[in-house]
Order: structure tokens, then sequence, then C-alpha cells
């Protein structure tokens, strides 16, 4: 017997189209499950939202509440940070699990109340941190639980864009830290079961001069300590030419683990006669993370059917965009700062 899962999508903008794209691609993933998805979606730009809905063959709802009384099943929220908290509250409110990008809002001072009110509500939802479902950080974390590695002494993080975004975009986006380097954060916190207790960060602007003029750097550097006192670092870049680059290097007392080193890796070896990697190097954070994303919505779809557990909660989130906090306060401060708890 077929079960139909239908899915409401707020926002269509570039994460919300991908998004729409995915969730329309799941019915040939899910087939052999027997699940079938339909996507009904808004947005306030009404005429691209029904543009994408009529090459998608989705429907297009007038307004988010009109979504949400359609009788979806679950609600995905790809819109602007500050409308998530409305959103997320409207979800739990009508009942139904709630998919939402990350962050939850924007700031942890904003999220608190967030995650009260899910509590509250007894709420389902699930953060779109998508590297929890990309196959190198899988296997990494296999093999770290595993023990394979040994005990780890050393951790490198590296989230590097091909080219800087839009600088009114950047404006809003909260820093460096809190855009980019806070996934690098979720994924050291999953990956280990540690949690970072204190940041020391630094930051530069040698590009384009504005990017400094709303506050931001274009490239960051972060040394983390862990609960346990292992150390690592995590750096970001808004000009990596050679492509966009995501890597994890994990350095254990018996292996060490690279995640993000493949063919399409953003780097070339300088040592004579090594070709690898021969590949073209991704551009951009979708093409880096097509599957993970893919994985991710079909999970969503998982937890709409009570199938498996909320791979990433609200809570998590929220904690690593509290270190996320740390690292942009140390940024501005030039000292060490403990992480809030």
């Amino acid at each position: 017997m077929t079960k139909h899962v239908t899915l409401g999508l707020v926002g269509v903008g570039r994460i919300g189209v991908m998004h729409a794209n995915n969730i329309s691609a799941l019915n040939k993933a899910l087939d052999q499950d027997g699940v079938q998805v339909r996507l009904r979606l808004t947005d306030v730009a009404e005429e691209h939202a029904r543009s994408v809905a009529s090459d998608l063959g989705a429907e297009f709802l007038g307004s988010v509440d009109e979504l949400i009384a359609s009788g979806v099943d679950g609600l995905v929220i790809a819109t602007g940070t500050a409308t998530h908290p409305d959103l997320i509250r409207a979800g739990v409110d009508a009942g139904i699990p709630v998919f939402c990008e990350k962050p939850v809002a924007v700031n942890v001072a904003e999220s608190l109340p967030v995650l009260e009110y899910i509590r509250e509500k007894a709420g389902v939802v699930q953060i779109g941190h998508q590297r929890r479902f990309d196959a190198g950080y899988l296997e990494a974390k296999r093999a770290y639980e595993a023990g394979e590695l040994g005990w780890i002494h050393s951790l490198r993080a590296v989230t590097c864009d091909m080219a800087p975004p839009p600088v009114q975009f950047l404006a809003t986006s909260g820093g460096l830290f809190r855009d980019c380097s806070v996934h690098d954060f979720d994924i050291l916190r999953w990956l280990t079961g540690k949690e970072i207790v204190e940041v020391y960060a630094k930051g530069s602007n040698n590009g384009d001069p504005a990017i400094g003029e709303v506050g931001d750097v274009d490239t960051a550097l972060a040394l983390v300590t862990f609960d346990d006192g292992t150390v690592g670092t995590v750096s970001a870049s808004r000009y990596n030419g050679a492509g966009h680059d995501v890597r994890l290097e994990l350095q254990g007392s018996e292996r060490s683990v690279l995640v993000g080193m493949d063919q399409q890796m953003a780097l070339r070896s300088a040592e004579p006669g090594v070709a690898f990697p021969t590949g073209t190097a991704h551009a951009t954070f979708a093409e880096r993370f097509d599957q993970a994303y893919r994985s991710e919505m079909a999970a969503f779809v998982e937890l709409v059917l009570g199938q498996r557990k909320n791979p990433c909660t609200p809570e998590d989130a929220v904690a690593a965009s509290k270190v996320a906090d740390a690292a942009q306060e140390s940024l501005e401060t030039g000292v060490p700062v403990r992480v809030a708890k």
C-alpha cells in the first residue's frame, strides 16, 4: 500500500529551490519503499514561486496559513533567518514535523524561547545541518566510534568559499563564524561527542574592503578546546579561488582520516609526479554537498513517517551557534572566550 506524504515548502530562494528539486526527486528514491511525496509551496515572491511550482508539478498556495491549512504532513522552512522562529512556531502549533534551515534564529538569545516553545508543545523540529548526511563525515564518525583511530590528538576543519556572497548578505549574516564555520562547529560536536568549551579566534580582511565595512572578515581561524582538553582548528575564507573547499582532518594515535580528499578536492599537490586529484573542484556548497542535501530531505520524510529519530535537533543547532558566538566575541575582543552553557 502506497503511503502519501505532502510536504509544504516556505521560501523558494536559492536554498528553497534546491530543496524543492530534491523533494520532487524523492519519489524515485523512495518508490521502492512504497512512499509517494507531494510538494506544495509558497513565497512572497508569488510570480517566481508559481514558476517554480509549475516547473516541478507542485501546487502553489498564496500564504503560509493557506499552506498549513491545506493539510500538509510536514513543513520545510527555507526563508530568511529572521522569519524562522515564527514559522517554526506555526508548524509546531499545527502539530506537524518541521524542517528548518539553520539557524533557529538570528542569535542564541532569540533561539532560546523557540527551544522552550518546541519543548512545551512537544514539537518535532529538524534543523538543516546537512554535513551529518555526507558520506565522508559518516565514515569518519564510524571509524572514530569503532576505535580505529585510537585517541584523537588533533582536529582540523576547513570551509572555504570559492568567491564571497554579496556584501548585502554578509551585512546581515552575523559574521563568518556564524554563517560559515557554524557547520564545522556542529560537525565536530556530532562526530566526536565532545563539547567545545573555549574558542580563541583571529581574522583578516585582504579582499573586498566592503566586507570589513559591514563588520565582517573574509578569512578567519579559531583554535577550539574540547571538554577533555583535545584541541582543534576551524578555518574559513571567502576567497578560495581553487574551488569550494570543505575538509576535516582527524589525527589519532593509531590512524588519521581526511574527509573531503577525493578527485574534486580543491587542492593540487606540489610534489613532483603526483597527479592527484585530477577532477574539477566544486564551485559551490550545493555541488559539494549535493547528495547530503538529498539524504537530509529523505531523512525528514522518514521523520514525518515516524521511521527514525530526529537527526539534528534544535538543541544541537543552538549548541553549535553558542560556539560560533564565542568565536565572534573572541574575534572582536582578541582574547579566548569560554562557550556559554
